[in-house]
């Protein structure tokens, strides 16, 4: 079965994150968005534009999620384009609507700060970039040292090194909850 993830983004993504989570999708037959504001293209904390190459997809706009048409969103870091995209109030919403549908909501290195600011850590196990911890923290996870941790729907990842990690947990993920969706 084909899924469709969204990548959401921002001006001084880390490059790494974007990359491998994008390539990993597609390489699993993944129909693959990266939303950014206003479907601007943009560029990585090193350089790498958005869109990647001549064969990518459009870029859609924060306004253009739908929650019906994704089974997972990817949230990468790089501290910059996180801290950005945490204040725009459609990209919050749709992750919080994502959360109630119990559909994946992964976040890598400082990813997790828009999962901060959406509200969807409180109450959920997670790990964190020790620059985040804090602030993971006091919205009410409870932060545990680790690679990548699973809490239901809820995915983080501590460092961009744990990439393979965290891209093999959101596929299980999305396939262990497709299949207790098919079971009930």
């Amino acid at each position: 079965m084909k899924r469709s993830a969204v990548i959401i983004t921002g001006q001084g993504f880390q490059d790494h994150d974007v990359i491998y989570a994008y390539y990993r999708l597609i390489e699993e037959g993944w129909h693959v968005d990266i939303a950014t504001k206003n479907a601007a293209p943009t560029f990585g904390k090193y350089g790498v534009p958005l869109p990647m190459d001549k064969t990518a997809r459009p870029l859609i706009g924060y306004t253009d999620l739908d929650v019906e048409a994704y089974d997972a969103v990817i949230l990468t870091g790089g501290h910059e384009a996180p801290d950005r995209v945490r204040q725009d109030a459609d990209v919050l919403g749709f992750l919080r609507a994502m959360d109630e549908a119990g559909k994946v909501v992964a976040g890598l290195c400082h990813g997790p700060w828009i999962m901060v600011s959406a509200g969807v850590l409180r109450g959920r196990t997670a790990c964190a970039y020790i620059g985040l911890k804090d602030d993971v923290v006091n919205a009410g996870a409870n932060v545990i040292e680790g690679d990548v941790v699973v809490d239901g729907n809820i995915i983080t990842s501590s460092y961009y090194a744990y990439s393979g990690k965290f891209m093999r947990a959101v596929f299980d993920t999305v396939e262990a909850l497709a299949t207790t969706q098919v079971a009930a």
